[in-house]
């Protein structure tokens, strides 16, 4: 681990050979030993079951009787002189996405948990140390304390690695971003049996494999600022590219990729506005669900859960459930001997300043309603199989979203591709991408879950 000014770099090259607190066969005992069916069970119910959940008068909106969580609300967004309407979920509290990292024997190892969330297609999944919304941390559910979430608030012990608010899905939340925050420890650390230390090896191995890692320990990982110094010179092109990537060397400079993005942020013609959950157009309510059709890509459902390992045992909420998985792709090139990669500056109808930058191409479940062009779609969504470098199906939001699923591809361009790309498109080098993450709602959601499966190539 080196250190440079005020800043900790991770190495991606484990030590040759890395000796982990525990041996990757113990990690895959304690996962097997945490039963998911005994621990969470989900069922569908109708609207009239919903507890404290209800329609507001007037609005139509879903809302919760305390006035936390979240609440399902209308979306009108208008773009080239077409507009749609949609439900949203509105969230404005700033949730706790942390993750403790402490040395052991000089390897820096990650305190994750096993944590089981009503919308996963296999409930359990590889998460973060502290995974909660405001009203869960504060008690608003009247249960368990959520563990460990002393070391991510004021006054705290350990040094903060990483603090920024970072976006979530901006096709299905209004203007939603999280504390992403990485605190180091030295001092002892209580033991919980759903949580265990990973090193950062353990976890790019876990990164590919389909629904093992979640959303939001992706996002915060994304963050963590690493280094590929002190890797042996890898034997193959794309090796030694990739490398390079993650140093100065870059076709544009970081203030030419700023002013890219904000000059694509001011002339974006998009539109979007809250409204009542009644006054979206299209869309309706039955006994167990709201709807517009398959066409729209997904529906808001009511679930019932019962859990042993959460802080409340039994609860309703609802979901937003998507009709088909999304795809994610960066398209990477080698530029003068170094690795870049191709992203988009995109508008997104709930993000809080209109523009992110994303994946070279994304769909998804609900994209056909936004009827936006994809240039790169044929060089990602069925490359030949040798351009390939990361395919996974992975999770996003297990507590908002019902089964949600994206394919996560990273795909090595034909080499006869022209390195000119359109206006809303440039090529910035992985070491780029980590300086623009940073930073709040630069990268969004599905580019920083691309960007830390990046990192996990070797």
């Amino acid at each position: 681990m080196t250190h440079a000014a005020d800043e900790v770099r991770f190495p991606l090259a484990a030590p040759a050979p890395e000796v982990p607190l525990e041996s990757d066969a113990d990690l895959a005992r304690w996962w097997e030993s945490r039963p998911r069916h005994r621990m969470l069970s989900v069922g569908r119910v109708g609207f009239d079951r919903g507890g404290p959940w209800s329609f507001a008068e007037g609005t139509g909106d879903l809302v919760h009787a305390s006035g936390g969580f979240f609440s399902v609300r209308g979306l009108r967004a208008s773009a080239g002189g077409s507009a749609f309407h949609q439900p949203v979920i509105d969230q404005p509290e700033i949730g706790i996405l942390g993750i403790l990292v402490k040395e052991f024997d000089g390897v820096p190892h990650f305190l994750m948990q096993a944590k089981f969330e009503p919308g996963n297609v296999n409930l359990r999944q590889i998460s973060p140390t502290v995974q909660a919304t405001r009203s869960n941390y504060t008690g608003v559910h009247g249960g368990r304390p959520t563990p460990y979430v002393e070391y991510f608030r004021a006054p705290r012990g350990g040094r903060v690695l990483v603090d920024v608010l970072q976006s979530e899905q901006g096709e299905w939340f209004w203007r939603k971003h999280n504390r992403n925050i990485i605190v180091q420890v030295d001092g002892d650390v209580p033991e919980h049996e759903d949580y265990r230390w990973f090193t950062l090896r353990q976890i790019q191995d876990a990164l590919r494999r389909d629904n093992l890692v979640n959303m939001d320990a992706r996002t915060v990982l994304s963050c963590l600022p690493v280094t590929r110094d002190g890797q042996p010179e890898p034997d193959d092109r794309f090796g030694r590219a990739l490398r390079r990537s993650y140093g100065e060397e870059s076709r544009h400079t970081m203030t030419a990729v700023v002013s890219w993005f904000t000059e694509e942020k001011t002339v974006v013609d998009y539109r979007s506005q809250i409204l009542p959950l009644s006054g979206a157009e299209g869309w309706h309510r039955t006994d167990d669900e709201i709807t517009a059709g398959d066409g729209a890509g997904f529906r808001i459902i009511m679930v019932s859960v019962e859990a042993r390992i959460r802080e409340v045992s039994s609860w309703v909420q609802p979901l937003l459930a998507p009709t088909r998985n999304g795809f994610a792709a960066f398209l990477v090139r080698e530029i003068d001997g170094v690795l870049h990669v191709l992203v988009r500056a995109r508008a997104e109808p709930g993000t809080l300043d209109r523009v992110e930058i994303t994946p070279t191409v994304q769909y998804s479940a609900s994209a056909a309603a936004l009827g936006r062009p994809e240039p790169f779609a044929d060089e990602t969504v069925s490359p030949p199989a040798h351009r390939v470098r990361y395919d996974a199906l992975l999770s996003e939001e297990g507590g908002r979203f019902h089964h949600a699923q994206t394919r996560y591809r990273i795909v090595e361009a034909d080499p006869a591709l022209p390195v000119e790309a359109p206006p809303d498109f440039l090529w910035v080098t992985a070491s780029q991408l980590m300086r623009l993450v940073r930073h709040s709602h630069y990268l969004n959601i599905e580019a920083r879950t691309l960007l830390v499966c990046l990192h996990s190539l070797t």
